[in-house]
């Protein structure tokens, strides 16, 4: 294995074997992104009969919420999706480009925590303070609790609708609480009374307009219980109702945990040098991924860029939830991060909106999907090369992860045309390792800032990781012509010129990497 495909896609065992690739990739001016990639080996059976014995086990209650929250033009199977389901219980399903965590219990997403940081510290003592290290959120949590908070935003946004009137997006509606003082008295509904006062006051919003309903900073920071702070006026009864589903002690004491491990996470990280990268996951996990992420930009990217959050392009909504999260990073005055992909759920979303009878969040086509990720990153250059004129470089950091050739040259083209330089720092190239050395060690010794996503770990426990990869790889081995038809002329010069051996050496020094 060590000679062949653990080999080329895995740079070693641990951190001290890891060393000799890692300075490789440093010598072409490549940086790395490391990831320890052991994953549990369990069975379909086995998986689905965990997700489902938690769910029943823990007490989650998906009764019905208040009607007064609810969208009928939207129709009754939008919010399945926010729900546990049997035939999709093993989140592998149809899935290949992607590691998954199944929930065993709280002991074990302490072991994922201290994984993550003993990660970071081989980040941190391999790449000199240039690395990023890849978490997912489902690992330090019940996953359930992230669907929970996914329907509470979606119920959130259909509330602030029927509030207001407004079907756009709450940051850009220009509304103040004004108007929802104004709605609750049209309908009786008393603003003196101290519960509706407080709910008022506690919204988040700035000189431009609202931000959130409710105040997510305060629930990561402080001990408020989700069940306590995700309640709304119903325009109906003017009582106080929740728009969260019915949680049971151990469930609010689960969601405490994940929120400790996430802060021990990005605490150690900051004190580290070291930058975190928080992957996309499934659509129905994503809003409340996204949102606590943000939120943990917003209190650990006061200095610099530390949490980066994922977009996934293939997605209809990733432009919208995109430029939200830059809008909000501006307001809130604090650095962003983002890591632009293609996806890596699409087969696994599409069945399951076809099963459960909601719309397909997926782009009709590939070309769709390019069109968005060229959206994206158009995006970010634009909102980039605003902060620049104010002489903000650095306050967006964008890495463009991606194995197409066409997309990696439409973004050097772009950054040439809104004036951002490889020297700026401010747009960064991630590949597999193993994979696409054509694209990303010319880029590195052009001068552009690129990262290698290199995995480790010891052998039999990384083998669910490569038979991932060697799925994927079939199907993007058929795209890959030019990078055979390059290995192919490489062999026949080496064959020709007796260099079977060769191994060329760099000597060039990463953009922003520190001299050693």
């Amino acid at each position: 294995m060590k000679a062949t495909f653990y080999g080329h896609f895995v740079a070693g065992e641990d951190q001290i074997k890891i060393q000799p690739t890692l300075e490789r990739l440093h010598s072409f001016g490549v940086k790395s992104i490391l990831d320890y990639s052991v994953e549990e080996d369990i069975s379909s059976e086995t998986a689905e009969r965990r997700e489902m014995e938690l769910h029943q086990s823990v007490g989650s209650r998906y009764k019905p919420l208040p009607t007064s929250c609810e969208s009928k033009a939207e129709g009754s199977n939008v919010l399945e999706r926010y729900t546990p389901q049997r035939k999709f219980a093993d989140r592998r399903y149809q899935v290949s480009g992607a590691r998954t965590y199944f929930y065993v219990n709280e002991a074990q997403c302490e072991k994922n925590m201290e994984t993550f940081i003993n990660c970071m510290d081989a980040v941190s003592d391999a790449t000199k303070g240039t690395g990023f290290a890849a978490i997912k959120m489902t690992a330090l949590g019940r996953p359930q609790v992230l669907m929970q908070l996914s329907e509470v935003i979606y119920r959130t946004r259909q509330y602030f609708t029927q509030v207001t009137g407004e079907s756009g997006p709450m940051m850009f509606s220009d509304i103040n609480t004004d108007v929802f003082e104004k709605r609750f008295r049209e309908e009786n509904i008393h603003t003196d009374n101290p519960a509706i006062r407080e709910w008022l006051d506690n919204m988040t919003y700035d000189t431009k307009g609202l931000i959130h309903l409710f105040s997510w900073s305060g629930l990561i920071d402080a001990n408020i219980l989700l069940s306590d702070l995700f309640r709304v006026p119903n325009l109906n009864t003017g009582q106080m109702e929740p728009i969260i589903s019915a949680l049971t002690t151990e469930e609010e004491e689960m969601f405490k945990n994940m929120m400790r491990r996430l802060h021990t996470i990005f605490r150690y990280a900051r004190e580290r040098d070291v930058r975190v990268m928080v992957d996309a996951e499934q659509t129905y996990f994503q809003p409340a991924i996204s949102r606590l992420t943000l939120e943990m930009m917003k209190k650990y990217n006061q200095e610099k860029a530390i949490v980066f959050n994922t977009y996934q392009c293939y997605l209809k909504e990733t432009l919208n939830n995109l430029s939200l999260d830059l809008e909000q990073s501006y307001r809130q005055k604090f650095f962003f991060g983002a890591k632009l992909v293609r996806g890596a759920y699409m087969e696994q979303e599409r069945a399951r909106a076809d099963e459960l009878g909601y719309e397909d969040p997926v782009n009709p086509s590939y070309e769709a999907t390019t069109q968005m990720y060229h959206d994206c990153l158009e995006e970010c250059l634009r909102r980039i090369k605003f902060n620049k004129s104010f002489g903000d470089t650095q306050k967006i950091a964008i890495m463009i992860a991606s194995h197409n050739e066409d997309t990696v040259g439409y973004t050097v083209n772009k950054m040439q045309d809104y004036g951002i330089h490889p020297q700026d720092r401010v747009i960064c190239f991630g590949q597999l390792l193993g994979m696409c050395d054509h694209i990303s060690l010319p880029l590195g010794q052009a001068g552009y800032s690129v990262y290698k996503y290199v995995p480790y770990g010891p052998v039999n426990e990384v083998l669910p990781y490569l038979s991932r990869r060697a799925t994927e790889n079939g199907s993007i081995l058929i795209k890959l012509e030019k990078e055979k038809q390059l290995l192919k002329r490489e062999l026949w010069r080496r064959i020709t010129h007796g260099q079977m051996f060769y191994k060329p050496k760099g000597n060039y020094i990463p953009v922003g990497a520190r001299p050693h």
